[in-house]
């Protein structure tokens, strides 16, 4: 017989249950319509306008083939508009449309609040040391 493994401590399986947890949470409270990867574009763009597409997905840690297709759909629904550089007219970079911004300004109190939702079922203390520790996580380099 094979031995089965306690998942419950297993970080993969506890990511992607957090993950699970937060997707609903996103599309029950902040939008059926705009993924979080998507906000997360979005919010760049806000952070860094006029910023090339290799750049907005290092930033929005997204890989090439993944935001080509998210950029593309974000065109499409008017949200992101794609235009020569001034100084440097061989260059395509990303901004925000009015559209996109009201969109962005719209998606945000939502999710501040599920992100505070979250967070909430931890302490005080915990919830820093959570961040602290997803963070130290997310910006390792262990590929």
């Amino acid at each position: 017989m094979v031995q089965a493994l306690q998942l419950d401590a297993y970080i993969g399986y506890l990511i992607r249950r957090c993950e699970q947890v937060h997707t609903a949470l996103w599309s029950a409270q902040v939008s059926r319509e705009i993924t979080s990867q998507q906000f997360a574009v979005l919010n760049t763009l806000a952070r860094r306008p006029e910023v090339d597409q290799r750049t907005l997905a290092e930033e929005a840690s997204l890989d090439r083939s993944t935001i080509n297709v998210m950029v593309r759909r974000l065109a499409d629904q008017g949200y992101v508009q794609q235009v020569r550089h001034d100084r440097d007219r061989r260059r395509t970079v990303l901004r925000l449309t009015p559209d996109g911004a009201r969109l962005l300004e719209g998606l945000i109190p939502p999710a501040q609040r599920i992100n505070q939702q979250m967070l909430e079922v931890l302490s005080t203390e915990d919830r820093a040391t959570a961040l602290r520790l997803l963070k130290t996580l997310a910006e390792s380099d262990l590929s």
